[in-house]
């Protein structure tokens, strides 16, 4: 009888080890991702711009006062063909742009005497060193100031920047124009023109004769371009500048078009990561680096992007492996498995 009772607490208790326990711990998530290494390499900054195809046929340049002036001759009137650098328009300084010129002058003086006199007064010990640079940094922007000021005061004799002929002249002798003010326009023969909306202080920074990459809105058809005319002139509907660009026999007007435009500056020897590998928390953007099949959250600056790839310039090193796919579900510490 007590081998019988003994057995049957055997039984018992083999059946409650083999019963499963609630209290077991769930195996741990993983994600899976897909990476790449970050590397050095280069990285041009560029911007992508959208716009329409004008009607017309022709391409146009703008030429644009570069101060407040009035206009004092028209060189060449509307219907004269012209060559590159033909002179079609003559500016002279307004009043006004007379005397910004003449206190920007007497601004830059007075500010290379109070540097001169700094200067001296801490030899003596009597300013700081703090002193004596603020003074020097007024001086270098009130010279770059005149400088500014007195080359765009002295290009008033407007030139056609292509070859093409006269299509418009928007002011009349004796007349006193904006700065930016449009005075005449260049008709270019035989091709059309694309306007693109740009952020006016993109267009500052854009120059006539830059590259243009121009898609169609479909992706039919690719073709590099060159910037024939740049109006920073704000269109109150818009708020948006404008970048024109001369476009083949073909493309029809009213067609929607973007382009990529590259802009100066960027970083040319650079730690790089696909741009798919970015994330932003708030305005911090910041990677997921894979080390031991665990995703680590690591905080970045970003420099110079342009779709394909960004610079790093703080937060990675380089031969990190980044998630470039999948980075949205990770938190950090996860597990991952490559797909």
């Amino acid at each position: 009888m007590r081998a019988a009772l003994t057995a049957l607490m055997l039984l018992a208790l083999a059946g409650c080890s083999a019963a499963p326990s609630g209290d077991e711990a769930e195996p741990a998530p993983v994600a899976l991702v897909k990476v790449a290494r970050a590397e050095a390499g280069s990285v041009g900054e560029s911007v992508t711009l959208y716009g329409t195809v004008e009607a017309g046929g022709t391409g146009s340049a703008a030429l644009s006062a570069p101060v407040e002036a009035s206009l004092a001759r028209i060189l060449a009137p509307v219907g004269t063909p012209v060559a590159a650098g033909t002179p079609v328009a003559q500016l002279t300084p307004s009043p006004q742009a007379r005397l910004d010129l003449a206190k920007a002058s007497a601004d830059a003086k007075a500010a290379a005497l109070a540097a001169a006199r700094a200067e001296r007064l801490r030899r003596d010990g009597l300013v700081s060193d703090a002193e004596v640079e603020s003074a020097r940094a007024a001086a270098t922007t009130a010279s770059a100031t005149l400088a500014s000021l007195s080359a765009r005061t002295g290009q008033l004799t407007l030139r056609a920047p292509v070859a093409g002929f006269v299509q418009t002249i928007a002011a009349t002798p004796g007349e006193i124009v904006q700065p930016g003010a449009t005075i005449a326009t260049i008709a270019v023969g035989g091709a059309g023109r694309a306007r693109f909306g740009a952020d006016p202080a993109l267009a500052r920074r854009v120059a006539v004769g830059a590259g243009l990459t121009i898609r169609t809105a479909g992706g039919e058809h690719s073709f590099g371009a060159k910037i024939i005319a740049v109006d920073p002139v704000v269109d109150p509907a818009t708020r948006l500048g404008a970048v024109f660009a001369a476009v083949p026999p073909g493309i029809g007007a009213g067609e929607a078009l973007s382009a990529v435009l590259a802009l100066p500056g960027g970083h040319a020897a650079a730690l790089t990561v696909p741009y798919a590998a970015l994330l932003d928390d708030g305005g911090q953007p910041y990677v997921y680096v894979v080390a031991g099949n665990i995703a680590h959250r690591h905080d970045v600056t970003v420099g110079a992007s342009n779709g394909d790839r960004a610079a790093i310039t703080a937060g990675l090193a380089p031969g990190d492996t980044v998630v470039t796919d999948g980075g949205t579900a990770l938190e950090d510490g996860m597990k991952v498995r490559l797909k």
